[in-house]
């Protein structure tokens, strides 16, 4: 049983809602990365996903685009991300870790390579945003092989037949985009969401988790009602973002963000 299912079954056991904060790896500099992931689960993060950098993120909007260049200018790549996990799981080898980002720098490195160096150094599920699972079989064979759990996204626009190729594919849990965009666009339609997580769950029996145009507490427990986790990004690096000139205090502004969505997920 990978980390991440363990870590679902735990927080159904206990009632609870997963909290899925997401950084870019490097951002503002690598030396902030693996304290602040320390920091996110004392926070009370559950599961972490870690963006790789790259220079096009096609699915990302300008907050994160901007977090990649920020750490593109320290030259961090897929490797370094690689090695910020393994630092990680030297204190923390509970915490599940998903990878997210672009095909480019995996089929550079080499499915093979890649999967078993991630898996080597504690990572625990692949979100490549640009490899559909139609596409992805010699990866998903790769990340099988090495035990991780490939995770595919979903979208309000995907059909019921195709959500269904997507769940099969799928493992740890599902990804649902909750809104027609990039991320941190638009405004959260939670009415949709919950339809939308409904059809998934007639296909699969994995854990949904939401993501995309959760911004605070308010957003993260209507969507909690619905979803079994809620994953935050863009409001976690526009703090980066807004905290460039002190890196001391990225850390607590995120940690706050985080302590009030895990307090408003508690009380559902």
């Amino acid at each position: 049983m990978s980390r991440i299912t363990a870590k679902f079954e735990a927080l159904k056991a206990t009632g609870r809602k997963a909290l899925i904060p997401y950084v870019t790896a490097g951002d503002p500099n690598p030396n902030v990365t693996v304290p602040l992931m320390h920091d996110m689960v004392a926070a009370g993060a559950d599961i972490i996903e870690l963006g790789v950098p790259f220079s096009d993120p096609m699915a990302d909007g300008p907050v994160i685009q901007k977090a990649s260049e920020r750490a593109l200018v320290h030259h961090t790549s897929l490797r370094d991300v690689i090695s910020m996990v393994k630092e990680f799981r030297s204190v923390d080898n509970e915490t599940p870790v998903v990878l997210m980002g672009y095909l480019n720098p995996i089929e550079i490195m080499g499915y093979e390579t890649f999967a078993r160096e991630a898996a080597g150094a504690g990572v625990d599920g692949v979100l490549t945003v640009d490899l559909p699972p139609e596409e992805g079989e010699v990866a998903i064979q790769a990340f099988a092989v090495n035990g991780l759990d490939p995770i595919f996204l979903i979208a309000p626009t995907t059909t019921a037949a195709r959500m269904q190729k997507v769940c099969d594919a799928a493992r740890g849990f599902v990804y649902y985009v909750s809104l027609k965009g990039v991320t941190g666009a638009a405004t959260l339609d939670t009415a949709a969401v919950a339809t939308k997580i409904a059809q998934i769950r007639h296909c699969t029996e994995m854990p949904v988790g939401v993501g995309f145009g959760i911004k605070d507490a308010e957003t993260a427990a209507a969507v909690g009602t619905v979803a079994d986790a809620v994953v935050v990004g863009s409001a976690l690096v526009n703090q980066v973002e807004a905290h460039i000139l002190e890196p001391e205090a990225i850390s607590p502004a995120i940690c706050a963000i985080l302590g009030s969505i895990r307090k408003a997920l508690d009380g559902l």
